[in-house]
């Protein structure tokens, strides 16, 4: 009998590539940390849809709900039309197992390129949780007159206390493991109902943590600041569509797409948490060996955390970041190896469980164990 049930969801682009590495560095943690998986290969995304026009069907749903956790690739190609899959599969999948956070490391590796000057592995290592099923992404909206001069187009941010409340008290609970820092990141002065409620949520919920010092930050001034001091910062809350694009930006401050992690999580336990590297299916560059799979690998380690097997993802990241530190440059030709290597080159550092220095600053991979064993 496997110990955890995952499922793999490879989908388009370079998302069989990346998952093809991690599923080797996945492997070597199991050999070398005796543990074991069993993994469901599912067949889903743009190929499938335009052969089959299937998303998010029961059967999947079923099927995916008997799981321990998802590894999920990449969704997108130029042949389907945006938001089919991102609506039809990537949040359908959030809302259906309520993954209700987006936890994204923003963490400067050392010996890891950054574009912001001067900046330093000690200044950048934070994580930001965003809220993962409300907002503008829960697809609420009418357009009346379309097609004419005189179109009206109503676009819907729907957010409840419940929803709110659960993704701040996480939030919360990570600063207290942490450096005891939360900081809230909205736009109350113009978003002003959306914006109090967050507000009173992360006031109310205050009282249960008196350890933890509070912060808020404009999202447009969080622009500013997290490029410049992200020092400041440890854990930071936020809502959805925040979320989505500061998590980007940081995704550039530390290095690229290609090196960052986020874990969509089910907090219950009543359904499968999701694991993916937040870059796209770049179609562009698919079957090249171009695309770094280190976020797609730290992905995995964020997935084995969640699932309690706290060494073996403490290893997978150290055995990552010292692969990535070693390449010329984070992605594409430059890299001087292709995809694939890159994984045998973590995998094989795994395996043999070859002394590599210990990653400096606090692990994500600790604080989600550390969830683990008290849920």
């Amino acid at each position: 009998m496997a110990d955890h049930k995952i499922a793999v969801i490879s989908g388009d682009g370079i998302g069989p590539e990346v998952i093809g590495a991690s599923l080797k560095v996945l492997n070597a943690a199991e050999a070398a940390f005796g543990f074991s998986t069993e993994r469901t290969e599912i067949t889903a995304g743009a190929r499938h849809y335009l052969s089959t026009g299937e998303l998010w069907t029961p059967g999947l749903q079923e099927q995916l709900r008997e799981q321990d956790a998802i590894l999920f690739g990449a969704m997108g190609d130029p042949a389907v039309k945006p938001r089919i899959l991102e609506r039809g599969f990537i949040l359908e999948m959030r809302r259906t197992f309520q993954q209700a956070v987006n936890l994204r490391p923003v963490k400067l590796y050392p010996g890891v390129k950054t574009p912001i000057m001067g900046l330093t592995a000690e200044r950048c290592d934070l994580l930001i949780v965003r809220e993962n099923t409300e907002g503008a992404y829960v697809g609420r909206g009418s357009t009346v007159h379309a097609g004419t001069a005189y179109a009206v187009a109503v676009q819907e941010s729907v957010n409840t206390r419940v929803g709110v409340e659960r993704v701040v008290d996480y939030s919360f609970q990570l600063a207290r493991r942490r450096r005891g820092k939360l900081t809230l990141c909205h736009k109350k002065n113009i978003l002003i109902e959306a914006g109090n409620l967050w507000q009173d949520t992360v006031n109310d919920l205050s009282a249960l943590y008196p350890e933890v010092e509070l912060d808020y930050v404009h999202v447009d001034a969080m622009c500013f600041h997290l490029p410049v001091s992200p020092e400041r910062f440890d854990v930071v809350v936020t809502d959805n569509l925040f979320g989505d694009i500061i998590t980007d930006l940081g995704a550039v401050i530390q290095g690229g797409l290609g090196v960052a992690a986020s874990a969509n999580l089910n907090l219950d336990g009543a359904a499968p948490s999701m694991f993916e590297a937040i870059h796209g299916s770049a179609p562009d560059i698919a079957g090249k060996g171009w695309a770094n799979p280190v976020g797609a690998v730290l992905s995995t380690a964020m997935l084995l955390a969640h699932l309690g097997e706290r060494d073996a993802a403490i290893a997978v990241e150290a055995a990552a970041v010292h692969v990535l530190a070693q390449l010329p440059e984070p992605s594409g030709p430059g890299m001087g190896r292709s995809t694939a290597e890159i994984g045998q080159d973590i995998a094989a550092l795994v395996r043999t469980l070859e002394a590599v220095p210990a990653v400096p600053g606090r692990s994500v991979m600790e604080d989600l164990a550390g969830m683990h064993e008290t849920r």
